[in-house]
């Protein structure tokens, strides 16, 4: 079989904080020789397409705007989509509200005139925002939509806690489970991921990380998966989990073997 595209994550699998993680360009670049259509695919919704893909640049890789999505972004297109009308409470930084208004949506820090709330990382989470999460979701019956599930992400050096507080703490005071997860492994990036990089996922590869987002995606999705070890996940994690990836790799230089007996 031929593979067509390629998805691929960021943080973890391409870089960590604002270092390239060793042979990631040779990597890419080799997918890119081999005829696939490549799609930068991150959770992280803390800064706007357009910085992201300045980074990419610096580090060696060719990127545009039009070659990545994430979680915000894939946020402001589901919400123009499903919401158009509602009001969004944000739980997120200044990005995630960019890029919502960028999409034509209304924001508002007014809880009770909010129809929809949005769970993100939130370097700024306090009792206040958890207060106003309650009001909109309990007293508005506002919708309850979050960018990524992410427990943490990693940076140089270790780690940081991601998303999951932030939703954790809402569900846990307001009782209310999310109505709809956006960013990975939901079908809502998934699809617009396919629709961007064209072609059957079981021609796609799903390059990344994070067994519980990137593999758990592509295997939901009958991609061929790759999993790096130079993120998140350890081979201890990968004895415990009960989701497998079709090829466990050092890191992206292995991408070559791969494409080419495809």
């Amino acid at each position: 079989m031929t593979y067509t595209s390629a998805i691929i994550d960021l943080d973890g699998t391409v870089y960590r904080g604002d270092s390239l993680v060793e042979n990631a360009a040779e990597g890419v670049q080799t997918v890119r020789e081999a005829g696939l259509s490549t799609l930068f695919v991150t959770n992280k919704p803390i800064d706007r397409r357009e910085k992201y893909c300045e980074k990419l640049n610096a580090l060696g890789i060719d990127c545009s705007s039009d070659d990545i999505i994430t979680s915000a972004t894939a946020a402001a297109d589901y919400l123009s989509a499903q919401y158009p009308e509602r009001k969004i409470y944000v739980i997120g930084e200044d990005a995630l509200v960019a890029e919502l208004r960028a999409a034509g949506l209304d924001t508002t820090t007014d809880p009770e005139r909010a129809g929809t709330v949005i769970a993100s990382l939130d370097f700024g989470f306090d009792y206040q925002t958890l207060q106003d999460a309650l009001i909109a979701l309990t007293e508005n019956n506002a919708v309850f939509v979050a960018t990524n599930p992410d427990r943490t992400c990693p940076v140089e050096g270790g780690e940081i806690p991601d998303a999951a507080g932030m939703i954790g703490a809402i569900e846990g005071v307001t009782g209310q489970e999310l109505d709809q997860l956006i960013g990975k492994p939901s079908n809502v990036i998934l699809q617009m991921a396919l629709e961007r990089v064209g072609g059957e996922p079981d021609r796609c590869l799903m390059i990344g990380d994070r067994l519980g987002t990137d593999i758990r995606m592509g295997n939901q999705a009958g991609m061929e998966t790759v999993l790096p070890l130079t993120g998140v996940t350890s081979p201890a994690d990968l004895a415990e989990s009960d989701v497998t990836a079709d090829h466990v790799v050092t890191d992206l230089s292995e991408l070559a073997a791969i494409v080419e007996n495809g």
